[in-house]
């Protein structure tokens, strides 16, 4: 992404010359650069925290990316609902242990909290419907393997929300709600 300040300064110093360090303090080239510096600064927040917030989706895409079978071909439901089992079981060794090392009576930590929050709520969504790439379709397989890891391009792979009672349904990207 091209940073607007950049812009910004190169256009101040070609007007200013080598006197870009002698700006007064309230000129204009001077609030033209501290606007872009705020501006680069919120841009760059802005992106974070949309990294972040899509960042359990990407791990979620490329566990499954990871688990492809030799050839590509459709998979069946069972193996498709232990995959989403497997999924679902990641966390645990790490809860077991944060509750071994924690002393009798003692509340939970907050990573242990956090942790269990999360399997709940994936546990919840496995039930009403498990959003994943489509593993039962032939083309969805050949695009998930060429798949590179980012964001953007999961938008040409097919998805569908898979129910604890072997129920699937077409879904969209991103994941919104139960679609």
């Amino acid at each position: 992404m091209v940073s607007k300040l950049n812009k910004v300064r190169k256009h101040v110093s070609k007007k200013k010359g080598a006197k870009m360090n002698s700006l007064h303090e309230n000129s204009r080239d001077a609030q033209r650069l501290r606007k872009a510096s705020v501006r680069d600064e919120r841009v760059l927040k802005t992106v974070s925290t949309k990294e972040k917030a899509n960042h359990h989706w990407l791990d979620r895409v490329s566990f499954f990316q990871d688990n492809l079978p030799d050839t590509l071909h459709p998979m069946e439901m069972s193996r498709v609902q232990d995959l989403i089992e497997e999924w679902l079981s990641r966390h645990d060794e790490e809860v077991a242990t944060l509750k071994s090392e924690r002393r009798p009576g003692r509340p939970a930590t907050t990573r242990q909290t956090l942790l269990e929050q999360a399997i709940h709520a994936e546990r919840l969504e496995y039930e009403s419907g498990f959003w994943m790439p489509n593993l039962r379709d032939e083309e969805s397989l050949i695009k998930l393997d060429a798949w590179k890891g980012d964001w953007l391009s999961l938008a040409n792979l097919r998805f569908s929300r898979v129910e604890k009672g072997g129920g699937v349904k077409d879904s969209q990207f991103p994941p919104r709600g139960s679609s």
